[in-house]
């Protein structure tokens, strides 16, 4: 057992630290305020080589993993710029593509994911339904060699920015007659497919849509896959990726939150000159939320090595708890460097309460505390589902 990086791991680490600081939480606070995305940092950190790290030489990744992948996620964070369009692209469409797509889909798709040329989002949440797939609304059914996708999504990151939308639908299966999922690569400019822009009280660059499928024809090869059995593990080939690179971005952000915190506490003084971080009442939470975040990592580290080595199962569950700790762990952080920084942490300026969003969200998002609570307890301790 190690926890140490490769070589490889720790030069890609140093690397995309270098980058993200560089830009800074500067310019992701501005990006966002402005109505503006990060164009620029997406641009670099593809022609880098940073966003398809996870995806084959052949098709013009860097032949690494989810570890390499959650790398950047938590170097970009904790440099204040989390992209959750990270987690969307490369995490989960990439995944999907390259694991379960036709050769011509990996060809088509895969390189402009690799180089930041191209982006594609993922769409399974619905206002009924939440993210339960056994309950979607939306339906996929033949019409010659065509395929027509009726129904509605909530909370899709990013449609602005992307070509393609990987839509998670319901088809018939013409043995049992029974709806199983099926995954579709439309494009965002297809017609019959609109959306609407949610306003969102967080700060970020990336916006969050509400989709509308009405009567959405897309040709035979819009399927994921050679047929409709590729449906259910492609999907869940991406919802382990998903929790590994959320919750590395959110401990990313916790790791950004204490350094700003610590910087302060240990450097302003108002009570007979000595620093306010040598108060344990200070320097004890920050101290706490450390080790919550360190924990977090971790359990990433472990659920990445785990999906690397094919060991997906093992993965589920590791995954879960790396997005539960993460989450939990990055609102902890938030929190307490607000409340060290006493009004200083309110401000745009010192850069911490403009996370407290993000970080609440992470608690909900793409799978709530409640229901990671709900799989630990039924798939780790045995208990009767609950739900």
């Amino acid at each position: 057992m190690t926890f140490d990086l490769t070589s490889e791991q720790d030069q890609l680490r140093d690397a995309v630290r270098a980058l993200g600081r560089r830009y800074g939480h500067g310019y992701f606070v501005e990006k966002a305020k402005a109505g503006e995305h990060t164009t620029e940092l997406w641009a670099e950190a593809g022609r880098l080589g940073y966003l398809g790290v996870n995806i084959p030489t052949e098709y013009g990744g860097g032949g690494g993993g989810i570890t390499e992948l959650a790398i950047v996620c938590e170097e970009l964070a904790a440099a204040g710029c989390p992209l959750l369009l990270l987690v969307v692209s490369p995490a989960i469409a990439a995944t999907v593509i390259a694991r379960h797509g036709t050769e011509d889909q990996r060809k088509r798709h895969l390189p402009g994911l690799a180089d930041g040329s191209a982006k594609i989002v993922f769409a399974i949440t619905e206002p009924e339904a939440g993210s339960n797939f056994h309950r979607l609304g939306t339906v996929a059914r033949r019409d010659g060699d065509d395929w027509v996708l009726n129904g509605r999504k909530c909370y899709i990151s990013g449609v602005d920015e992307a070509g393609h939308v990987l839509v998670v639908a319901r088809t018939e299966d013409s043995s049992t007659g029974k709806l199983k999922p099926a995954l579709f690569l439309v494009p965002t400019d297809a017609a019959g497919l609109t959306r609407s822009k949610l306003d969102m009280e967080i700060v970020s660059p990336e916006n969050q849509f509400l989709l509308y499928l009405d009567d959405v024809r897309v040709p035979a090869d819009a399927l994921v896959g050679e047929s409709l059995d590729a449906g259910l593990p492609a999907l869940f080939s991406g919802l382990n990726p998903e929790r590994i690179t959320v919750a590395a971005m959110g401990a990313g952000t916790g790791r950004y939150a204490i350094e700003r915190a610590s910087e302060y506490t240990a450097t302003r003084r108002v009570w007979g000159g000595r620093s306010i971080g040598s108060h344990q009442g200070v320097s004890h939470p920050l101290a706490h939320a450390a080790v919550q975040v360190e924990l977090a990592r971790l359990m990433i580290q472990k659920a990445a090595t785990l999906y690397d080595a094919g060991r997906d199962l093992e993965a589920g569950v590791a995954g879960n708890m790396a997005k539960y700790a993460a989450g939990e762990a990055a609102a902890l952080a938030v929190d307490t460097a607000v409340q060290a920084l006493g009004g200083a942490g309110m401000t745009t300026e010192y850069g911490v309460a403009t996370l407290l969003g993000a970080v609440r969200a992470g608690r909900i998002a793409p799978v709530s505390r409640e229901m990671i609570l709900n799989f630990v307890a039924q798939h780790v301790l045995g208990q009767e589902k609950s739900y």
